[in-house]
């Protein structure tokens, strides 16, 4: 549940512990920049990073790998380069955006349905399964017996061509997808307790201790614009390791008192108090590098999962 489907073929990067410079422009770009006609100045793009304390070489290595991951282009042949966002990947923030900001919004509607993948390998296919374990991963599944994986849900077409394109190829496999429901879903024979449910909720009870102080300034407006660009960042990268990663099981499945709602209000109240002072900490810092930025940096917000902000590009958005 939750999941989305990918928005052409745009790579982003893993999210990481300790985000990577690659990461965390891909991030910055995803939240204050909206439209593919915006020139980004290579200087602008070291001046923001530089605000995370990431060195200039850092920042254009990074600016490599995304060019080379889909997410950015460079514009013509200038020295120095001048970039800008592609399509596809604008396409892909607003999904991933819409995705992070309505996540844990309501109570997922739930059919008690469950997708479920079984697989055999032969003693000599080590690597596959290595390989297909993290891709199951990715699409949401969970291990409940050594060979048996399930996600809840329905949706069965993508892990389905994924399992054809992996498998097929190693000789003496087999595999099925299969739509299931549980007699026991609850418990300990149950299919959530597949799920590490005790570390997920000891992790939203961290975040929550983690940005109190900053929720508290935020309401207060006592936040420097600095201190809002790099504080709205952490806490928006540390949401969205949640938004991919929790399984958004339905409430019957769930320990109570169950700790994301409060974890949720504490990003929102952060993320919506801090994302003008933000936006106008990026336009400061980027504006002796790139005279337009103020037209084209923009914000998201939380209330409403569109930008606002910014005089070009972003505001002449539809869809």
């Amino acid at each position: 549940m939750n999941a989305e489907q990918p928005v052409d073929d745009v790579r982003t990067p893993r999210a990481q512990h300790g985000s990577s410079p690659q990461h965390l422009l891909a991030t910055l770009l995803g939240e204050y920049l909206d439209s593919a006609a915006a020139d980004l100045p290579s200087g602008a793009v070291i001046a923001m990073l530089r605000e995370f304390g990431v060195t200039e070489a850092s920042a254009r290595a990074a600016l490599s790998r995304l060019v080379k991951r889909g997410l950015i282009a460079i514009r013509g042949d200038t020295r120095p380069p001048v970039y800008h966002l592609t399509p596809a990947a604008i396409a892909r923030h607003r999904s991933r955006m819409r995705h992070f900001l309505d996540f844990g919004a309501q109570p997922p509607p739930w059919t008690g349905d469950w997708v479920q993948v079984s697989f055999s390998l032969p003693s000599c296919g080590q690597a596959a399964r290595h390989t297909l374990r993290r891709a199951l991963t990715a699409h949401g599944f969970v291990r409940l017996y050594d060979s048996v994986w399930i996600t809840p849900g329905s949706h069965a077409a993508p892990v389905r061509a994924e399992l054809a394109a992996l498998l097929h190829p190693v000789e003496g496999a087999r595999w099925s997808v299969l739509h299931v429901r549980f007699d026991q879903e609850a418990g300990p024979h149950g299919p959530a307790a597949a799920y590490d449910l005790t570390g997920l909720a000891a992790g939203y009870a961290a975040f929550v201790a983690r940005f109190a102080p900053l929720r508290v300034a935020a309401r207060r407006g006592t936040v420097d614009p600095a201190t809002a660009l790099v504080a709205r960042t952490s806490a928006m990268d540390s949401w969205r390791r949640f938004a991919d990663t929790d399984p958004d099981l339905p409430t019957h499945l769930l320990p109570m008192p169950w700790p994301r709602q409060q974890a949720r209000e504490t990003f929102l109240d952060i993320h919506a108090g801090l994302g003008a002072l933000a936006q106008a900490r990026l336009v400061e810092v980027t504006t002796p590098h790139w005279p337009d930025a103020a037209g084209w940096i923009t914000h998201f917000h939380a209330a409403r999962p569109e930008p606002t902000g910014g005089s070009r590009g972003a505001l002449r958005r539809t869809g």
